[in-house]
């Protein structure tokens, strides 16, 4: 065999593996949490291919030198006024992505996480990804990282069907998928079929978010993940920007705190949701490919402000010791 078919097939292999990677997000509002190379040691051993970071920390983008995993690195949030001036956008750039992007397989910037159209931070999150995207370009990593943004689940109304979904804030969100389209970067969304159930009971069965439910609905749809995934699809379409890929940013189920938050139900949960990213059949409305999907999170938070059932999203303890008998890859 030639040395350049072996180098063929072992891109081909690569690329296989990186596609059918599930990532976990790696929150920090926990106590005891391990140290930075620890953790990535943890992704590694446990084949867990992708990380997302809320802000942009040394320690971490040191640990992830050589790892491969692939990385969504969040800007901060008290960070987005300051990045619509274009030097600052491209200090943050030589600061946070420069110096590691040759050791580190940064794929997203992640401008804002859930910013709503009516919060102070809207107006600044377009400007700023515009701003982040031209630092990038500017250092010639373009090909390498794509900007972005995370929205939830409350830009979008009319989401059941699925089909019928619609952008709730279209002059804040129009805009920002304009740009993605133009840059060819997807859409990060927060899917959390847990949220949709405990806010309506009375309507969507427990099976139907555990992916547990035997035959489809009335609609054509056998799990809530999927029917939440396909509403932003529909609303993408409705924007004028249906060939944006969407990217699941954060989804996961508590294991304590709230109503249906069980240590079994989140166990049901978790495996389903990586087997079916994982599986290739995609969504009714996007057939065929897997889901780039990333869990939250690898740790317990007991320092996260909000409901008890925040605190209890984490796949391992701080002692590393999983909490469900989960394989990633």
């Amino acid at each position: 065999m030639s040395a350049i078919l072996v180098f063929l097939l072992l891109g081909i292999l690569s690329s296989i593996t990186a596609a059918e990677s599930i990532g976990v997000c790696y929150g920090v509002l926990g106590d005891s949490l391990p140290s930075k190379q620890e953790v990535v040691d943890l992704y590694e051993s446990n084949g867990i291919g992708k990380m997302r970071i809320y802000f942009p920390e040394a320690d971490t983008l040191e640990a992830l030198k050589g790892s491969g995993i692939e990385l969504i690195m969040d800007v901060a949030r008290e960070s987005l006024q300051s990045l619509t001036d274009q030097n600052a956008a491209m200090d943050w750039v030589n600061t946070n992505v420069v110096p590691y992007a040759q050791e580190v397989n940064i794929k997203y910037i992640s401008v804002g996480n859930e910013i709503r159209a009516d919060y102070n931070e809207a107006q600044y999150i377009l400007p700023a990804m515009t701003n982040i995207h031209n630092a990038i370009s500017s250092v010639n990593l373009q090909g390498q990282i794509k900007v972005s943004t995370a929205i939830d689940s409350t830009l979008i109304s009319n989401s059941y069907p699925p089909n019928d979904g619609v952008f709730n804030s279209e002059s804040y969100i129009k805009p920002i998928v304009e740009f993605l389209k133009n840059t060819g970067a997807p859409l990060l969304a927060n899917i959390y079929p847990y949220f949709a159930y405990i806010g309506d009971k009375e309507n969507i069965p427990l099976e139907y978010a555990l992916f547990t439910q035997q035959g489809e609905n009335s609609v054509g749809y056998q799990n809530l993940f999927d029917a939440m995934l396909d509403s932003v699809y529909a609303a993408l379409e409705k924007a004028g920007a249906g060939d944006v890929e969407i990217v699941v940013s954060e989804s996961g189920w508590p294991s304590a705190g709230g109503d249906g938050a069980s240590a079994e139900n989140a166990a049901t949960y978790y495996a389903n949701l990586i087997a079916h990213a994982k599986s290739g059949s995609g969504t009714p409305k996007r057939p065929g490919g897997s889901i780039e999907t990333y869990l939250f999170a690898m740790f317990d938070e007991s320092n996260k402000q909000g409901e008890e059932s925040e605190k209890h999203f984490g796949l391992f303890t701080p002692d590393k010791s999983p909490k469900y008998q989960l394989s990633f890859n």
